[in-house]
């Protein structure tokens, strides 16, 4: 069979900074969430903004990259 991967790439702002935690094992992960919002025109001429919320986790040496440089408000790719 083949071999199918997804790829998503989100842009938008920390909403909170990273919850940091090691593990007993001693990996580290970070916890943050993403909001991506869009803004489009309605049919009636009303602007609107819709956000979208997305929980993200990163391990290892990622985690530790997130605590070091991503706060509240931070714009992420």
């Amino acid at each position: 069979m083949m071999n199918i991967k997804n790829h998503v790439q989100l842009i938008g702002r920390l909403g909170a900074n990273p919850e940091v935690k090691i593990l007993d094992n001693g990996t580290k992960l970070a916890r943050f969430s993403v909001a991506v919002t869009e803004t489009y025109t309605t049919k009636s001429g009303e602007k609107v903004n819709d956000v979208q919320w997305h929980a993200i986790v990163a391990w290892g040496g990622l985690a530790t990259i997130a605590e070091r440089i991503l706060q509240k408000g931070t714009q992420v790719t």
